[in-house]
């Protein structure tokens, strides 16, 4: 076995583990579906889901639905919580359509993205190689089971609550973060989709407060999340507001702004107006500029 296949076999058992963890925590002091925690269920399905489309789009070398994929995954997990509860309180049904917005509009996005582009960059080498694909695949599993574990875990809680201050809070922040990805992600396009802009990097709109305001309004309406859910959490239950905080070192630390900005400096690097411009403008935090 080749190093980076060896990595992706290690990759693919922490993903498992983690994900394992993840579910007997989420699940504490949760509904049931029969003989398995609702939580366990939920992890269950969204790493199946991910296996499930990883073998056709192996056997095919594409990653065309990878993105969409794991909004569907958000979405079926989510139907399925929200289905099988044994009661929705007004906490209950608003995180779950809070979800589907956002997956909805998100897989939409990125699907028309690389149906345009024809393909991402990032799986050029890796789909070549049925291990390190899979990994792709399973990391995407432990990120739907991450990042919407708080909502999952306040929807198949076995102790509801009031909304309450905390509720509306909670609305409040992931409304703005909502906003701010969308409207930043709208504005990029419009931008692309500029002949004149050809090959030039964007510094308009949100873009103008921040080089990457779509992973900012990101990581804040997923710390609206955990904030309106946290009164249904309870003991173990409470490990799932890790949420907002690995969506935070994933993008920031790992695969998001790390790499957007090493090829960022690579295409347009030592022009004045580029430097410039990063500069004065907070690589994730909003600022309005000038200031």
């Amino acid at each position: 076995m080749k190093p980076d296949e060896r990595t992706a076999a290690i990759g693919i058992a922490i993903a498992a583990i983690l994900g394992l963890i993840f579910a007997f925590a989420g699940a504490d002091g949760g509904e049931s579906i029969g003989p398995l925690k609702s939580f366990t269920l939920l992890t269950i399905i969204a790493f199946a889901v991910n296996v499930a489309v990883f073998i056709p789009s192996y056997l095919a070398r594409t990653d065309h639905y990878y993105d969409l994929t794991g909004s569907i995954t958000y979405l079926t997990v989510t139907a399925v919580a929200l289905l099988t509860a044994d009661v929705r309180d007004t906490r209950t049904v608003v995180a779950a359509l809070l979800i589907f917005i956002w997956a909805g509009r998100l897989g939409t996005f990125l699907f028309r993205r690389v149906k345009k582009s024809n393909g991402d960059r990032r799986f050029d080498a890796i789909k070549q190689s049925w291990i390190r694909f899979l990994m792709a695949w399973m990391l995407q599993g432990l990120w739907v089971t991450l990042t919407a574990g708080a909502a999952l875990a306040a929807i198949t809680s076995g102790a509801k609550t009031t909304f309450g201050v905390l509720g509306v809070v909670g609305l409040a922040v992931w409304v703005v973060g909502f906003a701010i990805e969308a409207v930043s992600d709208s504005q990029k396009t419009a931008f692309k989709n500029d002949p004149a802009n050809e090959g030039a990097f964007i510094n308009v709109g949100l873009w103008r407060w921040s080089r990457h305001p779509n992973y900012f309004g990101e990581i804040t309406l997923w710390t609206g999340m955990a904030i309106m859910v946290l009164p249904a959490l309870s003991g173990w239950q409470l490990a799932t507001l890790i949420s907002p905080i690995f969506v935070a070192v994933l993008l920031t630390r790992v695969s998001g702004l790390p790499m957007l900005e090493r090829r960022a400096d690579k295409k347009w690097g030592g022009q004045p107006e580029y430097e410039a411009y990063k500069e004065v403008t907070p690589v994730l935090v909003l600022r309005p500029p000038g200031r």
